[in-house]
């Protein structure tokens, strides 16, 4: 199958920078919303999320790392769309210097 096609698990990665204001609680807050969503929309079927570990310095500047896995690539066009998803995006999305989205279907080598 192709990449980007609709059957199959699809990860949603955003990596974000926060505004030097958002504060321990409301960052908080805002992962706790996040994840919410899992309760709410139903395509989407798990949210993981952590901050940046690495000893290589290549985060670019970007502290956060956020995964949302979903049924379909069809599922995240549901998600996206979903009065849920758009009600959270108009609060977290404010709060960002910096996001990078990348949506992709995990594949293994063998």
């Amino acid at each position: 199958m192709a990449a980007g096609g609709g059957d199959g698990v699809v990860k949603h990665i955003l990596l974000a920078r926060f505004k030097d204001e958002v504060t321990p609680e409301r960052l908080d807050q805002l992962i706790r919303g996040y994840a919410a969503l899992v309760g709410v929309v139903p395509s989407m079927k798990a949210f993981h999320w952590g901050t940046d570990v690495s000893i290589e310095n290549m985060h670019q500047g970007f502290t956060h790392v956020f995964e949302s896995t979903f049924e379909s690539t069809e599922g995240i066009k549901e998600y996206i769309e979903h009065p849920a998803h758009v009600e959270f995006a108009n609060v977290f999305l404010p709060v960002l210097e910096k996001a990078l989205i990348i949506d992709y279907k995990p594949t293994s080598v063998n």
